[in-house]
């Protein structure tokens, strides 16, 4: 019986106690920010969530939307390169076939086949590279739209500070104090 009693009067008191702190709002009006529809929207669309992270945060904070520009100018140039190293690329490889095959110099003329070699081994790379970028930057942004995600509810008030003094930790030796406060 001396159980039974227990748990009873444990049960209403957990009852009763997280009803009396817990604040009833209506579930409609909260709409909670989601970091997978940023990453998911950005990896979509380049800067698409970082727009959606910029709509989400409060009016003083605001600051993704600078991001878009950036992100389409990266991508782009990015693009430029790839685009550009690889009609070199070709162009190269169809001189150096073309040199082979019938004897005749057409485009690049003040190279040798030892020369051309070079410069498609040189141009390749640098596609390679140009591919590289392109893929790290546009991963990279979708990572940044990911972790913005994350902090557009953070936030970090007045209460919060870290102080940092000289002190003496003896009599002979000195010491760095750091005070934290969280208020």
């Amino acid at each position: 019986m001396r159980g039974f009693s227990f748990v009873f009067f444990l049960t209403l008191t957990f009852s009763s106690w997280s009803q009396s702190d817990s604040v009833q709002v209506p579930t409609d009006s909260i709409k909670p920010h989601s970091v997978k529809k940023a990453t998911i929207l950005s990896a979509i669309v380049p800067g698409a969530g970082q727009v959606y992270n910029h709509m989400a945060m409060p009016k003083g904070k605001k600051k993704a939307f600078w991001k878009v520009p950036l992100i389409y100018a990266g991508l782009g140039s990015m693009t430029y390169f790839l685009v550009s190293n690889q009609v070199v690329v070709r162009d190269l490889k169809s001189e150096y076939t073309t040199r082979q095959n019938t004897g005749i110099i057409t485009n690049f003329p003040q190279y040798d086949n030892a020369g051309l070699l070079t410069l498609y081994d040189q141009y390749s790379r640098w596609r390679d590279f140009s591919i590289i970028g392109l893929g790290a930057f546009y991963a990279f942004q979708v990572a940044d739209a990911a972790v913005e995600a994350h902090f557009v509810a953070f936030d970090v008030t007045e209460d919060l500070s870290m102080k940092i003094h000289p002190t003496m930790m003896s009599f002979t030796t000195p010491g760095i104090r750091l005070s934290l406060n969280f208020h």
